[in-house]
C-alpha cells in the first residue's frame, strides 16, 4: 500500500483513481490492485487525457519494440531456442509466431515488388509488355501473322527476308488449332452421359475451343450460341478463357500474383507439415500446436534472412546471397533448430532432418500444384 501511495498527482495509476471492479471485464478487484488479474487492464477510473493517451501510446510502442527486438535476435542467432522458450512459457517476451510470420513474409514480398517496379537494373525475365521490344527477324522468317492496320481492320503479313521488324504487340500468330472442320460440338444431353470428372473436362475443352474459334468473350452470349444452360458453373468455366489469355499474354505478371500469395500458402500448408513432426516426435512432451510454432519460426527465419539479402542482391543485381540462404544457411539452420528444440542426439537429428526434408519437398510440391490450380482459377 505504501508503494501505491507513492504514485501521486494526476497519474492514472494513482491510488485515488482505483476501483473495486475492473471497468473492462467486471472482475472484482482490491484497491491495492494496479492491474486486473483477469484481463490485465490498468485499474483506474480517471478520464483519459491527452497526456495519458500519448503516454500509453508510447508505452505500447516500446513494449512492441521490445518483443520485436527479442524475437528477431533470438530467431536469427538461436535456432530452435526461441521456440523452446516460447513453449516453456515465455510468451510476452516474443511476438506472436503466427502474426510475426505473416508480417515478415508479406513485408518481404512487398519490398520485392517495389524493387521490381522501381528498379532500373536488368531483369532476368523478358518484358513482353513493352512496345519497344523488337521481335528477332530470324525467328519470324516465312511465318504468317495477323495485325491491325491503320484503318483498324485485320490484315495478314508474311515475314520474308528483308522485311521490316515489327513490334511484338502489333503481331499475333493465327490459331491453327481449332477450325470449323475440327471443332466438335457437344450438347448438354451428351455431357450428362459422362461421369462428373469427365463432364467437367469435356465441358471446359468445348468452351475453350469455341472461344478460340469465335473469340466471343461474353459468357452468356457464348452459352446461348452453344445452347447450354447459363448456370454459375458454366459461366465461370467459360470466363476462365479470359484468365488463360491474361496468363499467356503476361506470364510473369501471373507469377508475381502467384508469389504474392506464397505467405498464405505456407500459412495453410504448415498445419499439414506439422502433422509429420507430431508423428516423428510423438514421444516428446510437445503438443501439435508447439510443433506448428516451431515450423512458423523456421519460415520466419527464412523470410528474415531473405529480407537481409535484399539490399546486397539489389545492389549487385544478382541473387547470390539469397541462393546462399536457400542452399546452405537455411538447411543448416533447420538442423540446428531441430537439435536445440527437440534435444536429441546428432545421429537421430540428422536422420529426422533428412526424412523431414524429403516429406517437405514432396508434400509441398503436391500442395503447390493444388495451390497453383486454385490461384489460376481465381485469377
Amino acid at each position: 500500500m505504501a508503494n501505491d501511495k507513492l504514485v501521486k498527482g494526476n497519474s492514472r495509476k494513482a491510488f485515488k483513481y482505483r476501483s473495486t471492479t475492473c471497468l473492462n471485464c467486471g472482475h472484482p478487484l482490491d484497491l491495492s490492485d494496479r492491474y486486473c488479474s483477469y484481463c490485465s487492464q490498468l485499474n483506474t477510473k480517471k478520464q483519459l487525457s491527452l497526456t495519458d493517451f500519448f503516454s500509453e501510446f508510447m508505452g505500447s510502442i516500446l513494449v512492441y519494440d521490445s518483443r520485436l527486438r527479442y524475437t528477431i535476435k533470438d530467431l536469427l542467432i538461436k535456432p530452435g531456442t526461441i521456440t523452446r522458450n516460447y513453449a516453456e512459457g515465455q510468451r510476452l517476451k516474443y511476438a506472436n509466431p503466427f502474426r510475426f510470420f505473416l508480417s515478415v513474409s508479406i513485408i518481404y514480398f512487398l519490398l520485392q515488388s517495389l524493387i521490381a517496379f522501381f528498379g532500373t537494373g536488368s531483369s532476368p525475365f523478358v518484358n513482353f509488355k513493352s512496345n519497344d521490344t523488337a521481335v528477332p527477324l530470324d525467328s519470324l522468317q516465312n511465318q504468317t501473322f495477323t495485325y491491325k492496320n491503320e484503318e483498324g481492320t485485320v490484315d495478314t503479313l508474311k515475314i520474308n527476308e528483308g522485311a521490316v521488324v515489327m513490334n511484338r504487340d502489333t503481331l499475333s500468330k493465327p490459331n491453327p488449332d481449332v477450325t470449323e472442320d475440327t471443332f466438335t460440338y457437344i450438347s448438354e444431353a451428351d455431357l450428362d452421359t459422362l461421369s462428373s470428372g469427365e463432364r467437367l473436362v469435356e465441358r471446359f475443352m468445348l468452351y475453350r475451343d469455341f472461344y478460340k474459334l469465335h473469340d466471343i468473350k461474353n459468357a452468356n452470349t457464348a452459352l446461348d450460341s452453344l445452347k447450354h444452360s447459363k448456370t454459375a458453373l458454366n459461366r465461370w468455366l467459360y470466363n476462365k478463357n479470359g484468365a488463360i489469355d491474361r496468363i499467356s499474354e503476361d506470364p510473369f505478371g501471373f507469377v508475381d500474383y502467384l508469389m504474392g500469395k506464397t505467405p498464405f500458402f505456407l500459412f495453410f500448408f504448415t498445419p499439414f507439415f506439422a502433422f509429420f513432426f507430431w508423428l516423428m516426435y510423438s514421444r516428446r512432451k510437445y503438443t501439435y500446436m508447439e510443433h506448428m510454432i516451431f515450423i512458423f519460426h523456421i519460415f520466419s527465419f527464412l523470410f528474415l534472412a531473405l529480407l537481409i539479402c535484399i539490399i546486397p542482391d539489389t545492389l549487385l543485381n544478382d541473387g547470390i546471397f539469397s541462393g546462399i540462404v536457400f542452399a546452405f544457411i537455411g538447411p543448416f539452420y533447420f538442423y540446428k533448430a531441430l537439435r536445440n528444440f527437440y534435444k536429441q542426439s546428432r545421429l537421430i537429428t540428422i536422420l529426422k532432418f533428412v526424412f523431414l526434408n524429403i516429406v517437405f519437398w514432396i508434400s509441398s510440391s503436391i500442395a503447390a500444384l493444388i495451390f497453383f490450380a486454385a490461384t489460376a482459377a481465381t485469377y
